[in-house]
């Protein structure tokens, strides 16, 4: 993929992870990337859920983190250049300091890492805020001269941090994630949602498999600026692709000009 090319491949690595055994599941993860990149159509970009390093063992967490996203971050750095790959490394429990934080690292075909995310809304049904800091800023970053947001699970139901990330201008928006039963229905509807309201491609890979009282469902999304599913996974492991056209983005925001008719002196109320 070169430089301002925009048709991207994209292959979502759809896998089941086993709880707070980090070590175990980077041998599936790889496993998994290089089915990916053996494909008859090599994806240009690889997506991993959330979590995938721990799983949500967060009451071992701080044990089982990765200090400073050492180990990973060399691991993934390595495997994106031996292949030539953009990797979106999903997020992994990352310690920094003596805080935990669910991030998520991007590296561009290079090896070269071009951004980090921190998961910014934590979820209390899960009980992250119990064990986990959150982040303190939202990122958008350029992936070979396009520019495309980063977001975590429970970040889609907070629609001005992908708004914010629209006008700042991405034109993709990522979402590892973990989302279980029985909110399948909102898992595909806020997706779309996303899609629509700020005319951008949304890629969204969730985990699947039982982890506790959780059941993970899959059906990693892509979804295009109009909203329409490109592709969808089910509830197995396997790798999910599809291909998008970014310069479909520029033709949606210049057919129905949302943007232009904001009126955002007027969104100022008072709660």
């Amino acid at each position: 993929m070169t430089q301002q090319q925009t048709s991207w491949n994209i292959a979502m690595i759809q896998c089941d992870i086993r709880m707070g055994r980090p070590a175990e599941n980077r041998e599936i993860v790889e496993s998994w990337m290089e089915k990916a990149v053996s494909q008859a159509v090599k994806p240009d970009v690889i997506v991993l859920p959330e979590m995938w390093n721990t799983g949500y063992a967060l009451e071992q967490i701080h044990e089982l983190a990765d200090v400073d996203g050492r180990e990973t971050r060399e691991w993934i750095s390595g495997f994106a250049r031996r292949n030539a790959v953009r990797i979106v490394a999903g997020s992994i429990a990352e310690k920094r300091g003596g805080d935990v934080y669910n991030t998520m690292r991007i590296y561009d075909g290079s090896g070269e890492e071009v951004a980090s995310y921190s998961k910014m809304h934590l979820f209390r049904l899960m009980q992250e805020e119990k064990h986990l800091a959150p982040g303190e800023s939202a990122v958008t970053f350029d992936l070979d001269g396009q520019t495309s947001g980063a977001s975590i699970c429970y970040d889609i139901r907070f629609p001005e941090l992908m708004r914010t990330l629209a006008l700042t201008g991405a034109k993709v928006l990522f979402v590892p994630a973990a989302w279980p039963h029985p909110r399948l229905h909102h898992w595909r509807t806020l997706l779309m949602a996303r899609a629509i309201e700020n005319q951008m491609y949304v890629i969204a890979c969730n985990r699947t498999g039982l982890s506790g009282k959780d059941n993970f469902f899959g059906h990693s999304m892509i979804i295009d600026p109009w909203g329409e599913v490109i592709a969808e996974g089910g509830e197995e492991e396997g790798i999910i692709a599809g291909q998008i056209d970014l310069s479909l983005v520029d033709e949606v925001r210049s057919r129905i000009p949302v943007f232009e008719d904001r009126r955002p002196s007027l969104y100022n109320v008072t709660p």
